[in-house]
């Protein structure tokens, strides 16, 4: 490697100190190198769904253990993300247990979709200029994605996790998704990634997949390798999946195995085997629709509104039907079900 720019990604294996293998990775990854602690420092845990399923959001374990580590450099820390046209981010927050994290550490929650929002030139093929919360502007981005599938994408990761960022009306943009990640991260510019693969999702992620324990974390300053590594980890190709191509292409990091060092535990080799995601009805419906004559009419009027009910419609029964059992398989793990449980995990409200 010598005499050469690597991108460097470290992981470990979890085994029982889930914090200490946080704090390995985040510091072989070199973390203080990415970061200007004179800055805010703004945390963004996936809290995509707010039917709680492990490994479709950001475990609060890793949530608590990367603030453990950062939070006695920054001088300000906040956790952030946004609602969706399906999701209330405040109630995913409290389902997955992050809520617990932010109250026990003193930390503030941040709903991205009640900030200030300010547009910002970017010349780019999706967005000439993006619109963006004032607030992730001038601050330092650290990323805390889950390792899953994703209909859409192929996989999900660090540079995925920014999507919560925009605005309710992202999913305006799913037909050129690939290009739109790419360019929203470089107005975004994430400084750091630390990525949940303790409970990872396969099948018809970014929701509607089966949760899997894997038992690793990684992290990188480099958002492309990190994402490029667990491509792989997962069982897929980095050099087949669009948006990894695109972001390298426009210097936002490396996807090609000869450019990335792995730190840490030896998973080079590591192959999961991950079933890829089928788009699953709602996003069938919505694909089909947004490349038909209709789609004027029916995502800019009442009849949006009207297939959200629908979407929301499938995805409970999904849950009650299929996904509750993947749920409760996870919260008898020895390992990883103490974290998410509550006294009455059944409670929805």
């Amino acid at each position: 490697m010598e005499g050469k720019t690597v991108s460097r990604v470290a992981a470990r294996r979890v085994g029982e100190d889930l914090a200490e293998a946080v704090r390995e990775v985040m510091e072989l990854a070199d973390w203080r190198r990415h970061l200007d602690l004179s800055k805010p420092v703004l945390l963004k845990p996936n809290l995509g769904w707010d039917n709680f399923l492990p490994g479709a959001v950001t475990s609060p374990a890793v949530l608590d253990a990367v603030i453990r580590v950062l939070r006695p450099h920054a001088s300000t820390l906040l956790v952030v993300e946004a609602d969706q046209v399906l999701v209330r981010c405040e109630k995913a927050l409290r389902k997955a247990g992050a809520d617990r994290v932010c109250e026990q550490h003193g930390i503030p929650f941040v709903n991205l979709s009640r900030e200030p929002m300010v547009s910002v030139p970017l010349g780019g093929e999706v967005f000439p200029e993006i619109r963006l919360p004032r607030l992730l502007l001038d601050a330092n981005l650290v990323t805390i994605p889950v390792m899953k599938t994703h209909d859409k994408t192929v996989v999900t990761g660090a540079l995925k996790n920014q999507w919560g960022c925009l605005d309710k009306v992202r999913h305006t943009y799913h037909l050129e998704v690939s290009r739109a990640i790419v360019e929203l991260n470089q107005a975004l510019r994430p400084r750091f990634a630390v990525m949940d693969a303790t409970v990872s999702l396969e099948g018809n992620g970014p929701k509607s997949g089966r949760p899997r324990v894997t038992d690793l974390v990684l992290a990188s300053g480099d958002l492309v390798a990190l994402d490029a590594t667990a491509a792989r980890l997962m069982g897929f190709d980095p050099a087949r999946i669009e948006h990894l191509q695109i972001a390298q292409q426009a210097g936002l990091g490396c996807a090609q195995p000869g450019g990335i060092e792995l730190l840490g535990d030896p998973v080079g080799d590591l192959n999961f085997g991950f079933r890829p995601a089928r788009s699953n009805l709602v996003s069938v419906v919505e694909l089909k629709l947004r490349r038909s004559r209709l789609k004027q009419v029916v995502f800019a009027g009442p009849i949006f509104w009207l297939a959200c009910r629908g979407a929301l419609v499938f995805y409970f029964f999904w849950y009650h039907l299929v996904g509750r059992r993947f749920r409760n398989e996870i919260l008898r793990h020895p390992r990883y079900g103490a974290q998410w449980r509550r006294p009455s995990p059944e409670t929805d409200r």
